[in-house]
């Protein structure tokens, strides 16, 4: 049975931070699904096809990893692609909290689906997403948060 992981995010924009996850968490999966959720509710800051192009960008080519959107819950697509793990990335308390309720709420409706946490790299701990779009709207330079040779 093939290890498959979701790493579910909005990537609005992807960050350096996401990066560094992705990256280390690979070699325990046989494939990872990098899936940008889409939520009706929230409008983001980049169209949906953007984020597509830097995930494509970053990680096109690299084996065992596919770019993928969705919308709804996250494990509802986990359970569509055959995936037992829900990768999540940590960074402070508040981030372990708010993600333990919703693995132990997954783990409630799927029990056959593991959430794996993963501690961000120190360097990468204060910056978030929603920080970075700040710092754009602002218009401050990004350079060091995001990817490189990402356009914004």
């Amino acid at each position: 049975m093939d290890r498959i992981a979701v790493f579910p995010g909005s990537f609005d924009p992807i960050t350096r931070g996401h990066v560094s996850i992705i990256r280390r968490a690979l070699p325990l999966f046989d494939k990872m699904i990098v899936a940008i959720g889409e939520n009706g509710e929230k409008k983001s800051f980049f169209p949906l096809e953007r984020r597509m192009e830097w995930l494509n960008h970053i990680f096109g080519h690299e084996p065992g990893i596919v770019i993928s959107t969705y919308s709804g819950m996250t494990i509802d697509f986990c359970r569509r692609e055959k995936a037992k793990f829900i990768l999540r990335g940590l960074r402070t308390s508040a981030d372990f909290e708010f993600e333990r309720s919703i693995g132990q709420m997954n783990k409630l409706m799927h029990p056959e689906i593991e959430t794996v946490f993963f501690l961000c790299a120190p360097e990468f701990a204060s910056v978030s997403s929603s920080i970075v779009r700040d710092i754009i709207r602002n218009g401050g330079d990004v350079k060091q948060f995001v990817p490189e040779g990402l356009i914004i």
